[in-house]
């Protein structure tokens, strides 16, 4: 048969560096910034592949990284699944006894380890010897400078481990079921869950993305993933940006709002994305320093839920926010907020209550949602119920869980887990992860709404909800604020909860607000309740009691 008709990733590097060779990759490493162009970097992939088959690699042997975003990662994303192998991205913030875990479970066979997080992953190995049994081969990545003083056998650096290698390799026919990548759910409820990507989930999603109803994303954009590339590989971003042969931007390790805005400036960022947090950063950055985003057109938000506040404020800055959302099931792209054809003539509160949203579904992914009595709710915008995703890029099952299986999926539906609520227009709104709403007297509060309420303060930088047991309520909700550094706290104690109450019904009222210097963070950059709920388990809040009147069925 002349060629293959499956659906692999290997062709969109071919199309990027045959009709965009010059295109630029820049990378921002440990030791400054680096750039080449797609022509070079195909030559490295080659050079790895053959470096790893010269270490005896196979097809569907699985490659670990720990590693940051940078040019030498992105080298792993073609060229460890173009020959085969599958590409195993591994959270670095994880517990030392998670990334053990993870690494047994998958087997890896070479770990691909970024200078900066040597240490760590050493901490690791001598934690549980026997959980890196697989392990063969660590390779640092950096060039002999680099190695650092630590406990791993055999290391090499990355430079020396391909640098002699021929940049001609001959790329194999891959079948589009062949397992190309590989990705652990962050694991906050119980041992992390493997979700596998094969060569056509990965190039459904690349195709999905790419389009306008997708991230949009074209051959003159210049594409700075600041979501980390161990988190569901940066959001598919690598494989999308190279698909449409736009420029990559990589801002290495653990950059600060500085080193973001510095690179938005100075390679002339069109589009990025990230975890709010990233962009609550960079704004309080820019109230003290002068930062030109003027290149900047639009910025993908996901992960958590984008406060309205947060979206009018890049507005005020011409900078689009595209809202997002995804799971590392689906990997892990699922809906954008974008405006259907004619909105744009509404008036600006109605464009933003729709673009605060999570949005429509990109195409190829089919949903419903269901309430708690197991049936289809009505897209009303208000009846809400978990909801349930399948689609050519979505998991059907995670790696070697069968008890997860069976609780997970149904006749071929992912239930996500998430509570919303879809609009007749067919926008779906959070309202909240099933497990963080908070049930109060019989009926929900969404923690995420009065979150982005709290964040919309002027005097509030971060802002998270918890359920606290209640003896009469069930459960009432505790806010937890990080002030501004100028506010005056007692004011913002009694206006924080007066605001939520001219918004929402009475009985959605914190009983407390709780001044935190800085909200948990999980090792993805969500805000981490689970801590909170851990650390005020036996703390009394305020009175208790709901207002008179004002409770579910009290009136």
């Amino acid at each position: 048969m002349p060629g293959s008709t499956d659906q692999t990733l290997r062709p969109f590097l071919w199309r990027a560096a045959r009709m965009f060779p010059d295109v630029e990759i820049v990378s921002r490493t440990h030791d400054g910034i680096e750039r080449y162009d797609y022509a070079a970097y195909e030559n490295r992939t080659a050079q790895l592949a053959n470096a790893l088959r010269d270490a005896g690699i196979e097809r569907g042997d699985r490659i670990g990284t720990v590693c940051w975003n940078h040019h030498r990662h992105f080298e792993t994303y073609f060229g460890v699944p173009s020959m085969g192998a599958q590409l195993h991205t591994i959270n670095p913030l994880l517990p030392d006894e998670h990334v053990g875990y993870i690494v047994e479970n998958a087997a890896d066979r070479v770990l691909f380890v970024d200078p900066s997080l040597a240490e760590k992953l050493a901490g690791a190995v001598s934690e549980d010897p026997d959980a890196f049994e697989s392990v063969e081969q660590y390779v640092v990545m950096g060039d002999e400078d680099s190695i650092p003083d630590v406990p791993l056998d055999p290391m090499v650096d990355y430079e020396s481990f391909v640098g002699d290698e021929s940049t001609a390799y001959d790329w194999p026919q891959l079948a589009g079921e062949q397992p190309a990548g590989m990705c652990y759910t962050s694991g906050t409820t119980g041992r992390p869950k493997g979700v596998e990507y094969t060569q056509e989930m990965l190039w459904s999603h690349t195709m999905a993305t790419i389009t306008p109803q997708g991230l949009g994303i074209d051959a003159d954009d210049v594409v700075m993933p600041a979501v980390p590339m161990f988190h569901v590989n940066a959001w598919g971003m690598p494989f999308t940006s190279t698909a449409a042969g736009a420029k990559h931007v990589y801002p290495g390790p653990s950059p600060t709002p500085a080193d973001i805005a510095g690179l938005i400036e100075d390679e002339e960022v069109t589009l990025t994305a990230g975890v709010p947090t990233v962009w609550i950063g960079l704004l309080e950055y820019m109230e003290d320093n002068e930062v030109d985003l003027s290149s900047l057109e639009r910025i993908v938000i996901g992960g958590s839920a984008a406060p309205e506040s947060m979206i009018r404020r890049f507005d005020d800055l011409g900078v689009e926010v595209m809202h997002a959302w995804g799971m590392t099931e689906m990997s892990p792209i699922g809906s954008v907020s974008h405006l259907k054809p004619g909105m744009e003539e509404w008036n600006a509160e109605r464009r933003y209550e729709k673009r605060a949203k999570q949005g429509l579904m990109v195409p190829g992914i089919e949903f419903q949602v269901i309430d708690e009595g197991s049936e289809e709710i009505e897209w009303n915008g208000e009846d809400f119920g978990e909801l349930w995703v399948r689609g050519p890029w979505i998991t059907t099952e995670y790696y070697e869980r069968p008890e997860a299986n069976e609780e997970d999926f149904e006749e071929g539906w992912l239930k996500t887990g998430d509570v919303v609520t879809v609009d007749p227009e067919g926008y779906i709104k959070l309202v909240d992860r099933a497990k963080d709403v908070i049930k109060s007297g019989g009926e929900w509060i969404s923690s995420v709404e009065l979150e982005n309420e709290l964040m919309a303060h002027d005097d509030v930088a971060e802002a998270t909800v918890i359920g606290v047991p209640h003896e009469r309520w069930q459960e009432r909700p505790v806010a937890f604020v990080v002030p501004d550094e100028r506010a005056d706290r007692n004011a913002l104690a009694e206006e924080l909860p007066e605001m939520i109450e001219a918004e929402y019904p009475k009985w959605w009222r914190p009983d407390d607000v709780v001044f935190i210097d800085e909200v948990p963070k999980t090792a993805t950059g969500k805000f981490d309740k689970k801590v909170l709920r851990e650390e005020y388990s036996d703390e009394e809040f305020a009175d208790g009691q709901v207002p008179e009147g004002a409770a579910p069925g009290s009136e």
